[in-house]
């Protein structure tokens, strides 16, 4: 699963991939691996949140260094940095 798009869904950006090798790490459960579903919203104050989920789970849990302050080009720009760092996998993290 490579997941080549953003999906726009309900507000949010979408992308399922496959973390690379060492995964994803959250704030709530340590490291994910494998597929897995990014999302990217912005908070009602304005800072911008990734939450990655096992493809197909319920549950959601936050990336490492989220939410972040709006940066130029706002969501967009933090969620494709955010794939393409959980597509390098190493742990990855937003920073």
């Amino acid at each position: 699963m490579t997941g080549p798009h953003h999906e726009d869904v309900g507000g949010e950006l979408r992308t399922e991939l496959t973390a690379g090798p060492g995964g994803a790490m959250t704030r709530e459960v340590g490291v994910i691996t494998g597929d897995v579903t990014l999302a990217t919203v912005r908070l009602p104050d304005g800072r911008i949140q990734v939450r990655i989920q096992y493809t197909g789970a319920e549950e959601w849990y936050e990336l490492d260094g989220s939410p972040l302050p709006p940066p130029p080009g706002g969501a967009a720009a933090v969620h494709t940095a955010a794939v393409e760092a959980v597509r390098g996998g190493g742990a990855a993290t937003l920073t």
